[in-house]
Protein backbone atom coordinates (compact mmCIF):
# COMPACT_ATOMS: atom_id res chain seq x y z
CA UNK A 1 0.00 0.00 0.00
CA UNK A 2 1.18 3.26 -0.91
CA UNK A 3 0.52 5.92 1.82
CA UNK A 4 1.11 8.90 -0.36
CA UNK A 5 -1.90 8.18 -2.12
CA UNK A 6 -3.93 7.19 0.48
CA UNK A 7 -3.34 10.53 2.13
CA UNK A 8 -3.43 11.93 -1.14
CA UNK A 9 -6.92 10.80 -1.33
CA UNK A 10 -7.91 10.77 1.97
CA UNK A 11 -7.17 14.43 2.52
CA UNK A 12 -9.01 15.71 -0.58
CA UNK A 13 -12.21 13.58 0.29
CA UNK A 14 -11.68 14.02 3.88
CA UNK A 15 -11.67 18.09 3.60
CA UNK A 16 -14.87 18.06 0.79
CA UNK A 17 -16.79 15.87 3.58
CA UNK A 18 -15.94 17.92 6.53
CA UNK A 19 -17.40 21.24 4.68
CA UNK A 20 -20.57 19.19 3.77
CA UNK A 21 -20.93 18.36 7.78
CA UNK A 22 -20.41 22.08 8.69
CA UNK A 23 -22.47 23.63 6.54
CA UNK A 24 -25.10 21.01 6.51
CA UNK A 25 -25.27 21.29 10.70
CA UNK A 26 -25.82 25.05 9.78
CA UNK A 27 -28.58 24.81 7.13
CA UNK A 28 -29.88 22.31 9.87
CA UNK A 29 -30.21 24.76 12.73
CA UNK A 30 -31.56 27.48 10.32
CA UNK A 31 -34.18 24.80 9.56
CA UNK A 32 -34.75 24.23 13.28
CA UNK A 33 -34.89 27.51 13.88
CA UNK A 34 -37.00 28.50 10.96
CA UNK A 35 -39.45 25.56 12.70
CA UNK A 36 -39.88 27.15 16.13
CA UNK A 37 -40.64 30.66 14.51
CA UNK A 38 -43.28 29.26 12.59
CA UNK A 39 -44.57 27.09 15.58
CA UNK A 40 -47.74 29.77 16.02
CA UNK A 41 -48.67 29.96 12.55
CA UNK A 42 -51.69 28.40 12.70
CA UNK A 43 -53.78 26.53 9.36
CA UNK A 44 -53.86 23.27 8.01
CA UNK A 45 -51.23 24.16 4.61
CA UNK A 46 -48.56 25.48 7.92
CA UNK A 47 -49.50 22.39 10.00
CA UNK A 48 -48.75 20.05 6.91
CA UNK A 49 -45.73 22.07 6.04
CA UNK A 50 -44.02 21.67 9.37
CA UNK A 51 -44.63 18.10 9.68
CA UNK A 52 -43.21 17.74 6.29
CA UNK A 53 -40.01 19.76 7.18
CA UNK A 54 -39.48 18.16 10.70
CA UNK A 55 -39.55 14.61 8.49
CA UNK A 56 -37.40 15.74 6.17
CA UNK A 57 -35.32 17.34 9.14
CA UNK A 58 -35.24 14.39 10.88
CA UNK A 59 -33.71 12.25 8.58
CA UNK A 60 -31.44 15.04 6.97
CA UNK A 61 -29.78 14.79 10.34
CA UNK A 62 -29.80 10.54 10.31
CA UNK A 63 -27.85 10.72 7.35
CA UNK A 64 -25.75 13.72 8.63
CA UNK A 65 -24.99 11.34 11.54
CA UNK A 66 -23.95 8.82 9.27
CA UNK A 67 -21.46 10.79 7.27
CA UNK A 68 -20.13 11.84 10.11
CA UNK A 69 -19.42 8.52 11.64
CA UNK A 70 -17.88 7.51 7.74
CA UNK A 71 -15.60 10.09 7.83
CA UNK A 72 -14.54 9.48 11.58
CA UNK A 73 -14.19 5.29 10.29
CA UNK A 74 -11.82 6.77 7.44
CA UNK A 75 -9.77 9.29 9.38
CA UNK A 76 -9.39 6.06 12.12
CA UNK A 77 -8.10 3.64 9.20
CA UNK A 78 -5.92 6.37 7.77
CA UNK A 79 -4.36 7.08 11.32
CA UNK A 80 -3.82 3.47 11.43
CA UNK A 81 -2.60 3.09 7.91
CA UNK A 82 0.10 5.88 8.97
CA UNK A 83 1.18 4.26 11.89
CA UNK A 84 1.94 0.57 10.45
CA UNK A 85 4.31 2.42 8.04
CA UNK A 86 5.90 4.49 10.22
CA UNK A 87 6.64 1.17 12.14
CA UNK A 88 7.68 -0.65 8.97
CA UNK A 89 9.35 1.77 7.44
CA UNK A 90 10.73 4.15 10.27
CA UNK A 91 13.83 5.62 8.39
CA UNK A 92 12.19 6.49 5.67
CA UNK A 93 9.38 8.32 7.61
CA UNK A 94 12.41 10.30 9.51
CA UNK A 95 13.44 11.41 6.17
CA UNK A 96 10.20 12.84 4.83
CA UNK A 97 9.81 14.49 7.98
CA UNK A 98 12.88 16.01 7.99
CA UNK A 99 12.66 16.90 4.11
CA UNK A 100 9.11 18.16 5.05
CA UNK A 101 10.57 20.30 7.58
CA UNK A 102 13.93 21.97 6.06
CA UNK A 103 10.95 23.23 3.16
CA UNK A 104 8.98 24.57 5.79
CA UNK A 105 12.12 26.23 7.58
CA UNK A 106 12.77 27.31 3.98
CA UNK A 107 10.14 28.92 3.60
CA UNK A 108 9.86 30.48 6.74
CA UNK A 109 13.01 32.05 6.76
CA UNK A 110 12.68 33.86 3.50
CA UNK A 111 10.28 36.03 4.84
Amino acid sequence: MNISNLSAESDSSDVTKEQLIRDFKVVVADAEALLKATAGQGGEVVAAARAKAEESLAMAKVKMSEAQAALVAKSKAAAKATDEYVHVHPWQAIGVAASVGVVIGLLIGRR
